[in-house]
This record gives C-alpha cells, structure tokens and sequence, in this order.
C-alpha cells in the first residue's frame, strides 16, 4: 500500500515543560480512514495542527505524501489537501458563496461556479447561500466548512469533529458522504471524533491517544478484542479512568 503519512517520533513540547505530543510514530495509507481517538487533552488536535504545518514539533518528524510540510514542498502539499473544523470560523459577513469563491480561488478550482453549486446542494445550503454567515446556524457553518474541505477534491482529508453540531439526520448524510468519497475518489481521511459509534461505523484503523501517547492502534474489533470490550464507548471510559 502506498505511505501517504508517516510520522515518526513526534513530539510536541510547550513552554518548555507541557507535553502534548510525546514521541508518536504511525503511517497513514493511501484509501484509509484512520480516526485519531482519545479524551480531552489527550494531544488530537496538537497532532492534526502539525500534520497541517500549522505548528512546528519539538522533535521529530512528519512526511506528507513523502515530503516534509515544514520545507519548500509545503505548497504542493497543501495543493492536495484539506480541512476544516467546527471550531475554526470562516468569515461572518461574507455569504457561504462568497466564502466559497474565496477559497476556490485559493486552490485553483477550474469550474468555480459549478463546483460551489455543487457541494451548495450536496450539503443542504442552497436556501442560505446568499445570506451573511453570521445568519447560519451551528449545524449550517459545520455544514459550510465540509463544504470547503471538498472543493479542491482533495487526495488526504484532515477533519476535527465533522458532525459536530448536527442534526442526527444531516450526521448520518455526511458520514453516507465520506464513505462515498472514500469508495469511489480513493479519498484517504484522517479525522477527530467523540462519536463512538461513528468511529466504529467508519474507520478501517483507529488510534488511541492518551496523554500524549498512543496507547492502542487496530481496527475498531482489533482494539475490543484486545481489552475484552464489546463497545468503543465502554473501552474510551475504561481507558480515561484508569489513567486519571
């Protein structure tokens, strides 16, 4: 199978004394979904910030479709890939178009318009395509920042907590949707959830992180048969408190 991400020793200190990430090592495939599992302040979201070049590790390293992002190859990485967050907010008085135009441009969508249309209607938006985002509800700006992570098809998806905010009926389109993505474009995902069963519905691999350190890896059964647990939820509550 071909390597798209391989980290290697990563670590990631703060100030000097808060360890985030603490030596991690682990290979992503191309055609994968790979979903990075752990409590809060486990090191998630330090883990995708530096996959996406956005903070630089302490020690150790990450290869990107076998390049390094932190180098001059940063752009042709970021060309193929994408991401998005409930967490990070796009700008409130442009209209999701707008938004989208902005972004499409950014990564040298060909058919502007069609593709926006496109992901308009895939996502449910069509009705507030025009309005100032800061109208949009918690679900809808979700909506919008799939949305986004689409537009340029990406080869390597990054996504933190995609159907966060949503409505069970719209959570259960887009999980349709990335499997469908995955399926038919080859797309591999590498994403953060606290929704035990939509990690077990899609992943082929999960990762455990704990406290910085990844104390399982497997497929979702690998990982129960392991610990002698039948659900995921049961195993992410034994874990949290026996390390607390």
């Amino acid at each position: 199978m071909e390597e798209i991400v391989r980290v290697s020793a990563l670590t990631k200190v703060f100030q000097g004394r808060v360890t985030a990430v603490d030596g991690i090592s682990f290979s992503i495939f191309r055609g994968e979904i790979v979903g990075l599992l752990g409590p809060n302040g486990a090191g998630k979201t330090t883990t995708l910030h530096i996959l996406l070049g956005l903070i630089t590790p302490t020690s150790g390293s990450v290869r990107i479709f076998g390049k390094d992002p932190f180098s001059r190859d940063r752009e042709g990485i970021l060309s193929r890939i994408n991401f998005t967050s409930p967490y990070v907010s796009l700008p409130y008085s442009l209209t999701p178009r707008e938004n989208l135009r902005v972004f499409a441009r950014l990564y040298g969508v060909r058919d502007v318009e069609g593709r926006i249309n496109e992901l308009l209607a895939m996502f449910g938006l069509e009705d507030m395509a025009d309005e100032p985002v800061r109208r949009l509800s918690s679900g809808q700006i979700t909506r919008l920042g799939l949305a986004k992570a689409l537009l340029n098809e990406p080869e390597l998806l990054f996504l933190d907590e995609p159907t966060a905010s949503l409505d069970p009926l719209m959570a259960e389109r887009t999980r349709r949707l990335l499997k469908d993505i995955n399926h038919t474009g080859g797309t591999t995902i590498f994403y953060t959830s606290h929704n035990m069963k939509e990690m077990e519905e899609l992943c082929d691999r999960i990762i455990f992180l704990n406290r910085g350190r990844i104390v399982a890896e497997g497929s979702p059964g690998e990982i129960l048969r392991r610990y002698g647990e039948c659900e995921l939820e049961r195993l992410f509550v034994r874990i949290a408190e026996e390390d607390s």
